[in-house]
């Protein structure tokens, strides 16, 4: 099967003063054309490192030690830098979460916007006209592309962050929590807004959220991570309605639903684990009420779930539950 996106294997450390931290620890994905992948877990799980390691937005001393992600049939991690800029923005682009702090606050929007076009020796006037196209398109006037970030709402600021990943008319766009800090109203907004855009551009999604009820209504496929390793695979319908992995159930759990107003939420017991110094086995182990002497002291491998679209889990037990 051919994917327009394939990550294998990927491994991220953050280097500290106390040691190394495995951020991502061995994650792969896979993305079809036109498919929307949804990446769940708690924060501090690893989502945003997964997704800027995949862009090379790492920084030193930080490093993606292993690992491949392959687009256009290239490993674009092994690419010289200068080579790979040719994909970001152009191929790949990324949604920062909080807008209200990824504008910088001392430049136009309208010279923010035109930058990577610039990069890619395109006139000013002809990536402003584009600017605008795409200020209209996601419901700003193009008047106001001449304004400071300050002078726009939050909901507005993430919809300008919206317009500027389609300015080089990518084909995966990456979204990082585009409706975190915005009031239910203008979430709704940003939802439809990205959906109406995925179809009229033909865009390929990788939405990262900790709000299932989000990935439930937009993926196709849904990712659970902890821990910096990806847990349970399927699609969006069998890991809400079919959850395998116990760190997966207790996420729906503990999220309510509109259709069961009566529903008793239970919290999933402890906290995520301590990367420095992580769990031996199963680093779920701790907090899973399945967990025996064999989580303790093996990790679970990588298996596959018979019946289910690229479905896979990491759990020892997940046949017994």
């Amino acid at each position: 099967m051919t994917y327009i996106l394939d990550v294998k294997d990927l491994y991220t450390i953050y280097s500290t003063p106390v040691g190394d931290v495995k951020a991502v620890d061995g994650c792969s994905i896979n993305l079809k054309k036109g498919e929307t992948l949804g990446i769940a877990g708690e924060s501090g799980c690893g989502k945003t490192t997964f997704a800027l390691s995949i862009l090379r937005l790492i920084q030193p001393p930080h490093k993606v030690v292993k690992g491949s992600v392959i687009y256009k049939e290239k490993d674009i991690l092994n690419i010289p830098i200068k080579e790979f800029r040719k994909f970001r923005w152009k191929d790949l682009s990324l949604v920062l979460q909080q807008s209200m702090y990824a504008l910088n606050p001392m430049i136009r929007i309208v010279d923010q916007m035109i930058e990577p076009l610039l990069l890619d020796k395109i006139d000013r006037e002809t990536a402003i006209e584009r600017a605008k196209y795409l200020l209209e398109l996601v419901g700003i006037e193009s008047t106001r592309i001449t304004c400071y970030p300050h002078e726009f709402s939050g909901g507005m600021k993430q919809r300008v962050l919206i317009a500027l990943s389609l300015m080089s008319e990518p084909k995966i766009v990456i979204l990082d929590e585009p409706t975190t800090a915005l009031d239910v109203v203008v979430q709704h907004m940003i939802l439809k807004l990205i959906d109406d855009l995925k179809t009229k551009f033909d865009l390929s999604v990788i939405w990262i959220t900790h709000d299932l009820a989000v990935l439930a209504e937009l993926c196709d496929r849904i990712a659970i991570m902890y821990a910096g390793r990806i847990v349970e695979t399927g699609t969006s319908l069998e890991v809400i309605l079919d959850p395998k992995h116990p760190y997966t159930k207790g996420l729906l759990e503990s999220f309510p639903t509109i259709d069961q107003l009566d529903k008793k939420l239970t919290a999933i017991k402890g906290s995520p684990p301590d990367l420095i110094t992580p769990p031996s086995g199963c680093a779920f182990h701790p907090r899973c009420q399945f967990a025996d002497e064999k989580c303790m002291k093996e990790r679970p491998h990588n298996e596959e779930i018979e019946g289910r679209d690229r479905g896979y889990i990491e759990c020892h037990h997940w046949r017994d539950l």
